[in-house]
């Protein structure tokens, strides 16, 4: 068994990462960070956690507890602030070790240096034990996009984004209240979100981004529209062939939210616009599963050496 430290647990994405854990089969829980419910039993988090898991403590003292893995579920600001110990894996959920070059990250987040590798599995295999884990918005993208990057006309990309509440994060905004939220869809940070340098740094130039935020709880639809140079389907189901997380949909079947709802796995759609000629690729996947929590596990799984779907919940996503 590998020893697993989770801080920041009592966010969404902590919550999350906790509940993969605990599923685990090789990985156990030694520490449970949070400044808020420090002292208090693991109950305090979900009455359904019974007493075999340590008590919450401080954040400070969860990273110090010598675990061999350590998911930092914290806000930029609190997670750019931790040093990592020199023995451990540890995988970043926040945003600010996802952009290499300083002086962009500095527009958007902390410009933190370091040797930080951006973990996103099926596309680019992170180096060394600090692993970036990439923003919800960005891997629908990217997995989307990045297969066909050399095929791309850089100025006909869009992308057109749309996610749940969840992905504000349980901090509360006048934004994500019930009476924003329902019977509404609004487009937000439009053309200033942080996850648009992130889907640039991985395709080599940047593209329109344009993110909404949906009335549900939770999941993420991207549809990209592009002139593709080249047959888009052929290169996505040769890129997620031995794939056993994202899956391209047969020929005129569209993803959708509910199917990946809960789920770590993500579908990808590619379909024809006969009017312009243009290839529209929709991607949708849990904003809470691949676009944070389950890829994080994922991560960490590759950095081990364990099974990469250790922990994952994939039993929604059809084979």
């Amino acid at each position: 068994m590998h020893s697993a430290a989770i801080l920041g647990v009592s966010g969404y994405s902590g919550q999350e990462v906790l509940d993969r854990v605990l599923r685990h089969p090789e990985l156990t829980v030694v520490a449970l960070g949070s400044d808020s419910l420090a002292g208090q039993g693991a109950s305090a988090l979900d009455v359904r956690l019974n007493g075999s898991l340590p008590s919450f403590v401080p954040n400070d003292e969860a990273l110090a507890a010598g675990a061999e893995v350590i998911f930092l579920c914290l806000g930029n600001e609190r997670a750019a602030a931790v040093e990592p110990p020199d023995d451990a894996v540890v995988v970043d959920l926040s945003g600010v070790h996802r952009l290499a070059d300083p002086a962009v990250a500095a527009q958007y987040y902390s410009a933190v240096p370091g040797a930080w590798s951006y973990g996103l599995p099926e596309l680019f295999s992170s180096e060394g034990p600090l692993i970036a884990n990439p923003g919800c918005y960005a891997t629908a993208a990217l997995l989307a996009l990045a297969p066909l990057a050399g095929a791309l006309d850089p100025a006909s990309v869009v992308v057109d984004a749309k996610s749940g509440v969840s992905g504000a994060g349980r901090e509360l905004k006048e934004s994500s209240h019930a009476g924003s939220v329902l019977e509404n869809l609004a487009p937000y940070r439009v053309g200033s979100h942080q996850h648009a340098p992130e889907i640039a740094q991985a395709l080599g130039f940047p593209v329109c981004f344009v993110p909404h935020l949906l009335p549900v709880r939770r999941g993420l639809l991207a549809t990209c529209y592009a002139t593709v140079d080249g047959d888009a389907r052929g290169l996505l189901e040769a890129a997620y062939v031995t794939s056993d997380v994202v899956r391209v949909l047969p020929e005129g079947v569209a993803p959708e939210l509910a199917r990946v709802q809960h789920t770590d796995g993500a579908e990808i759609g590619v379909f024809a616009d006969e009017a312009t000629g243009r290839t529209i690729v929709v991607c949708a996947l849990d904003n809470l599963g691949k676009g944070a929590a389950g890829q994080a596990v994922q991560n960490a799984n590759l950095a081990l050496g364990l099974d990469e779907t250790a922990g994952l919940r994939l039993s929604g996503v059809l084979v």
